[in-house]
């Protein structure tokens, strides 16, 4: 039986914004803008998806499109092809680092070529050159994301070898503890400076979850650390069997999308943030080698050029923006010199593109065709767990005006397809 997707439709909206200043300080004068916003019942992974696609991002059950005509700091869709990702020489260095320290600890802090070579064990022997066979020509060893990423972990290492801390990366589904509540208070204060967040905080905004569970089409047994469903999981780092962190993400059938990441302080130094990206990476490729073929991206959230905290995206390639108004992607690359010039930069009608703060003027008003209004439903009735729907230009929520025009702002920012998939209330 298919899933039926519902929720509540919200109008626009507007908050303080989170990423102004030089370091992505809170301002409390600038402002971030919502085109629509939706509290979800429940959704359906592929739903849940193409929202994604949309622009749409989701805070607990409560999901929101930015306006980025408005807001001060405009928050562009990026997504990372994870086929075809490569990891960096920066990037391979931070994976490294922390095997490293795992395997040998606080002394890994050794050159750079024994950590590149040491460490990241390579699938096939290398091959020697042509050359004779001469070592120092030899070629380097291949890295291989997956195989460095858990070359660590204490499931992962060869018997023969002796690691000086256990580390274990565990998911479990979407569900509250004292010790990941005892976490994110510690980042929240540590991190954000923000003391202020109580059991039901953490619970409304990082456990709470609209996505129902559905199985993976693997063609045949997966291996046992990848997840068999579709869902909202938290991604558990432990070492030694302490919680170090939990990297709080939705695996969706064509992508992973990354929610959320919280550390303990103390392991700063170790940039789990992005190594937690680069698992995020390897998470979906593993998937997709599984035999999941659909799978082929990390949604990453929002590009935010103006924020320098939030650039760090930048640095995984290839990457690619949705324009704002059309929905189609763009290589990062390509969308640069129009992000340092314009404030809103719209890459398919570079016409419309703002530069400054400048007011953008009032948006004309929604205008919906009467054959959609018949194609979108609202719940009528619910009896004994069966529901009755409607038209939405039927219902009693389309004859007051200020439901009516939340339902347009709603259908304005899903589209006319999400519409006709998501039953409202």
């Amino acid at each position: 039986m298919p899933i039926v997707s519902v929720g509540m439709p919200l109008g626009p909206g507007c908050s303080t914004c989170g990423y102004c200043g030089p370091l992505g300080e809170r301002s409390s004068t600038e402002t971030s803008f919502k085109k629509a916003g939706l509290i979800a019942s429940q959704l359906s992974c592929e739903v849940y998806q193409k929202m994604i696609y949309r622009g749409w991002r989701r805070s607990g059950t409560y999901c929101y499109a930015p306006d980025l005509r408005r807001s001060c700091c405009p928050q562009y869709t990026i997504r990372l092809d994870a086929i075809e990702f490569k990891p960096s020489r920066s990037q391979r260095k931070l994976i490294n680092r922390w095997n490293h320290f795992v395997m040998q600890g606080h002394k890994s802090e050794t050159s750079d070529s024994l950590l590149l070579h040491d460490i990241s064990p390579s699938p096939m022997p290398t091959r020697p050159s042509k050359s004779g066979g001469n070592a120092s020509k030899r070629d380097p060893p291949q890295f291989s994301l997956s195989t460095s990423i858990h070359a660590a972990e204490s499931d992962f290492i060869s018997p023969n070898l002796t690691a000086r801390h256990n580390f274990k990366v565990t998911p479990e589904p979407s569900t509250y503890s004292e010790e990941k509540y005892a976490l994110y208070l510690l980042y929240q204060r540590q991190i954000h400076h923000d003391p202020h967040n109580t059991p039901e905080d953490f619970k409304r905004f990082l456990v709470k979850s609209p996505l129902i569970n559905e199985p993976i089409p693997y063609p045949a047994s997966a291996p046992d650390h990848l997840p068999s469903q579709y869902g909202s999981f938290h991604q558990m780092y432990r070492l030694d069997g302490e919680l170090i962190a939990v990297g709080v993400i939705d695996i969706l059938p064509g992508c992973v999308s990354s929610v959320y990441f919280m550390y303990d302080p103390k392991h700063d130094k170790y940039s789990l943030g992005k190594l937690s990206a680069l698992r995020e990476v390897s998470l979906a490729r593993e998937i997709y080698d599984a035999g999941a073929i659909a799978m082929s991206s990390l949604a990453m959230g929002f590009y935010i050029h103006s924020c320098p905290k939030m650039k760090y995206k930048g640095g995984f390639s290839p990457s690619y923006l949705a324009d704002p108004e059309e929905f189609t992607w763009f290589p990062l690359a390509d969308c640069i010199p129009q992000l340092e010039k314009f404030r809103y930069a719209a890459f398919v009608h570079p016409e419309h593109s703002l530069e400054g703060p400048q007011d953008p003027g009032e948006d004309p008003p929604v205008r919906v065709s009467e054959e959609l209004l018949n194609e979108v439903m609202v719940i009528y009735s619910m009896q004994q767990g069966a529901i009755s729907i409607i038209p939405v230009s039927l219902s009693h929520q389309w004859k007051d005006e200020y439901n009516r025009d939340e339902i347009l702002s709603c259908v304005d920012a899903l589209g006319d397809e999400l519409s006709r998939e998501i039953i409202f209330r």
